[in-house]
């Protein structure tokens, strides 16, 4: 069994800006060959096959690469936190009900996360409710709002809420503007070290100390941040090793270990410290899909390290779930089985085994088939 809780989305369409918005900060997809779109957002021009936007084109590749749930979440460059707040809420309300009809198309396979305009942390706030009521799982947010720190005490209440009410919140790492690194690493030291500074930053600015309920998650592993966790143990404690201290509070450690990461980190040795620093009950499986190609089949290089059942069952399953605080779906009534059915496409899923809200997401879906 095996859920990707890090896969990316997008809308096959989305509303004109609107006004008071300039639109040239509001994205738009426009037709392109072979059933592709091309995402339009400020000078980003981005192709997007349509397995972003159709769920049975998701389900076949997900068939094809083993995995048998995904948890969806919306492409980081539509995490548009540039434009006013409330048109930046219209747009996070469109993107969820998208995710919404996607899920809806087969509720044991697909779960969603949404987004709230983090732009305005007390709308962002208000908005996690409403998020929930949908049948969302939790919201990914941006490492960075427009190049403030997530530990910035303007987010304090917004986390708090999230606390709260429960929701379980994806840290994606987003390379804000910086002139010590060439735009062509964004992709590659840029996403490292802004996962590093996400995490470093929820730490140290006490924000998971004051909510310990609050569950988060990081991408790519938190960049870097693992491998200075015992550099910031130390300066805590004093010790190596994890050897005992004097010191009063909660460790770095401790609070890191509360943290989820994806194990989307490229190497069976990262993967290994990982393991080892973090621990086995706080991974999980992600790939990036289908901004990036998955490991065929999903999941190889962990599943090629001879780590224990209970090991795998947890980083490649169980913990996507236990971040997700639900329980996971039943697919198989015989445990014999390893990967979800092929599934028939010449049967959809009927609208009478859904629940209400995603029965009205379908339909809504099937008015509007871009959407």
């Amino acid at each position: 069994m095996l859920a990707d809780l890090h896969a990316h989305v997008l809308p096959g369409s989305f509303p004109p800006a609107p006004g008071g918005c300039d639109p040239a900060s509001w994205p738009a997809m426009e037709p392109s060959g072979d059933d592709a779109r091309v995402l339009v957002s400020g000078a980003l021009r981005f192709t997007a096959r349509a397995v972003f936007f159709s769920a049975e084109q998701r389900l076949a590749a997900m068939d094809a690469s083993g995995v048998d749930a995904e948890v969806v979440s919306p492409m980081p460059p539509v995490l548009n936190y540039a434009v006013p707040a409330q048109a930046g809420r219209d747009l996070c309300r469109w993107i969820n009900e998208f995710i919404v009809s996607l899920c809806a198309v087969e509720p044991r396979r697909f779960f969603g996360l949404g987004t709230v305009p983090m732009q305005d942390p007390e709308l962002a706030a208000a908005e996690l409710a409403g998020v929930r009521e949908l049948g969302l799982a939790g919201v990914e947010i941006a490492s960075n709002v427009g190049g403030v720190s997530l530990g910035d005490p303007r987010f304090a209440d917004f986390f708090a809420e999230a606390s709260r009410l429960g929701t379980p919140l994806f840290v994606h790492a987003m390379p804000a503007a910086s002139e010590r690194l060439p735009l062509a690493a964004a992709a590659t030291f840029g996403v490292g070290v802004e996962g590093a500074l996400a995490a470093a930053a929820l730490i140290t600015s006490g924000v998971a100390e004051a909510y310990p309920a609050l569950r988060l998650a990081f991408s790519h592993g938190a960049g870097g941040f693992p491998l200075m966790l015992p550099r910031a143990q130390w300066f805590w404690g004093r010790t190596w090793n994890e050897e005992p201290s004097g010191a009063t509070g909660v460790s770095p450690a401790e609070l890191a270990r509360r943290f989820y990461y994806d194990t989307l980190v490229f190497d069976h040795r990262a993967i290994r410290y990982l393991i080892d620093m973090i621990g086995p009950d706080k991974l999980f499986v992600g790939s990036d899909f289908p901004a990036m190609d998955r490991e065929e089949p999903a999941g190889r290089t962990l599943l090629s390290m001879g780590l224990p059942d209970a090991v795998l069952a947890d980083i490649t399953w169980h913990n996507c779930f236990r971040f997700l605080g639900i329980d996971p779906p039943k697919l198989f009534s015989s445990g014999e089985q390893h990967h979800f059915p092929r599934t028939d496409r010449s049967r959809p899923t009927r609208a009478m085994d859904l629940p209400r809200w995603r029965r009205a997401a379908a339909a809504a879906a099937a008015a509007d088939p871009a959407r």
